[in-house]
């Protein structure tokens, strides 16, 4: 019998885990499939150990694992691989099979460029595009973000777009957006390369008040997974079940 198993990333903030639990609700009543899971990596339960457990107590015998990530770093090359090899050892008449990561998709680019639109209106040349990824140590997120920022200067038509991380790559958010507001007089486009609301999210809203409340015009685009090719994508993902 068919299961199929969503990873998410996992966070403390309980907003962003009920985001992601509602997220994955809409993509299940999608699919055909009557065994259907969610789980995180970490910080949030349910953990993969008990998301897989419970697709195997349903009489799970063939596994799709559909991990919740843009980008492929550590979480993706590792960690989840790990996890997965641990209990497939425990159950080795389930046979599992990993979906890719979303990866850089042109249709993801085109939803980021609406969603700077509906923010922003007409944009003027003045203005700044500021990406700010969750932030790896993996030269692949970082040649990632490079292609995202190329492709959303191409889609918006503007100049000066540019990238920072939250963490474990630089330049980090404060510094980013310190540089921008050094140069230029114009609004301030906030893209958090993010799929969920969560501890990140915050700490992006807490930097930009700081700005706002001295004047500046910066405004910050929604959660990438409130566009419905979001969804589409997840859904694509369990491509070996009957979709609906």
């Amino acid at each position: 019998m068919k299961a199929i198993l969503y990873i998410g990333h996992g966070t403390r903030s309980i907003k962003g885990a009920e985001e992601a639990k509602r997220f994955v609700k809409q993509v299940m009543q999608r699919i055909d499939v009557e065994i259907q899971e969610m789980s995180f990596l970490e910080l949030t339960e349910p953990l993969i150990k008990e998301g897989f457990r419970r697709c195997v107590e349903k009489g799970a015998t063939e596994i799709t694992v559909v991990p919740l990530f843009l980008l492929a770093a550590s979480h993706i090359k590792q960690d989840i691989p790990q996890v997965l090899a641990s209990l497939q050892a425990d159950y080795p008449h389930v046979q599992v099979t990993v979906k890719d990561p979303f990866g850089v998709q042109g249709r993801i680019l085109d939803a980021v460029a609406e969603f700077v639109r509906s923010s922003a209106g007409y944009l003027r040349q003045s203005d700044h595009l500021l990406i700010v990824g969750r932030g790896s140590s993996d030269p692949g997120i970082q040649a990632d973000f490079a292609r995202i920022r190329d492709g959303l200067k191409e889609r918006l038509g503007i100049e000066h777009v540019s990238v920072c991380y939250l963490a474990a790559a630089e330049p980090r958010l404060q510094e980013g957006l310190y540089t921008i507001l050094e140069k230029t007089s114009g609004t301030i486009i906030v893209v958090p390369y993010l799929l969920f609301s969560g501890l990140l999210s915050v700490e992006v809203n807490r930097e930009v008040l700081k700005w706002k409340n001295q004047g500046r015009q910066i405004l910050v685009t929604e959660p990438l997974s409130r566009h419905r090719v979001i969804e589409d994508v997840v859904v694509e993902r369990a491509s070996t079940c009957e979709i609906v």
